[in-house]
């Protein structure tokens, strides 16, 4: 069997006397999309900022692509195929949405912002930017400002500027945050088109959606994996049934 995309083994981060991750271990495969659940606390946010490199994980491995990424900086992952989608989106709301997308391809070839004036001209990063908007169905907004983008949209263009760099592992942390049902929904459509054409982790609350999309689950309560597996069978597992789906249920009941 061929070596996982990712591979996390014993990750460890502590805040003072809080652990965040503790002894964390799962793999995701190539073309799959990975959901990691779990209440709020459980240390998903920590699990993502140590894997795309925004946090120093305190123990443990990640190896990325038969790379050891462990101590690499955010620019050596993103290099290497590695991107990632915030809870909270950054977005230059004054230039157009296209011109964010152009930014984010200049940004991931190493370009120096100061050439960002003739980025608005360059076919080089028109192209790829175009392209990228066509994939999460914003084309017809390119033009206008991100400021006159609903936040379903704002979603959508974030997701552009992350899949801008072509890369090989997307990290999607909280995508339907704030969005209505309809949002949701195309937002569910447009992740089960991209995970035939990325690899993808998915932190995300929305246990319809994860359902919907998750070829495995890892659920994560008080920083450490209590279960990993397929989405039947976490399901049906009692100690997540008893730690988080049970009281995700009951809200939703």
């Amino acid at each position: 069997m061929s070596e996982p995309l990712l591979q996390i083994d014993h990750l460890a981060k502590r805040f003072g006397g809080i652990v965040a991750t503790d002894d964390v271990a799962f793999s995701v495969e190539k073309d799959e999309l990975h959901a990691v659940i779990g209440p709020n606390g459980a240390g998903k946010t920590t699990l993502i900022a140590q894997l795309s490199g925004q946090l120093r994980p305190d123990a443990g491995r990640v190896r990325f692509a038969g790379n050891d990424i462990t101590a690499l900086p955010v620019y050596r992952r993103s290099a290497l195929g590695l991107a990632r989608s915030f809870q909270i989106t950054s977005l230059f709301l004054d230039s157009s949405v296209l011109d964010n997308v152009a930014l984010a391809v200049q940004a991931h070839a190493g370009h120096s912002f100061r050439f960002w004036r003739n980025a608005r001209n360059e076919d080089d990063l028109r192209a790829p930017a175009r392209a990228a908007l066509a994939r999460v169905g914003l084309s017809e907004r390119a033009d206008v400002p991100a400021s006159a983008l609903s936040h379903g949209e704002h979603r959508q263009l974030e997701l552009a500027m992350a899949l801008a760099g072509k890369p090989r592992l997307l990290l999607l942390d909280e995508p339907m945050a704030g969005l209505g049902p309809e949002e949701s929904a195309r937002m569910v459509v447009m992740l089960r088109a991209l995970k035939s054409e990325v690899t993808i982790l998915l932190v995300e609350h929305d246990m319809e959606a994860v359902f919907a999309l998750a070829d495995r689950i890892t659920v994560l309560v008080y920083g450490r994996v209590i279960a990993s597996g397929a989405p039947a069978d976490i399901r049906a597992n009692r100690q997540v049934r008893d730690a988080y789906l049970g009281e995700q249920e009951a809200a939703h009941g």
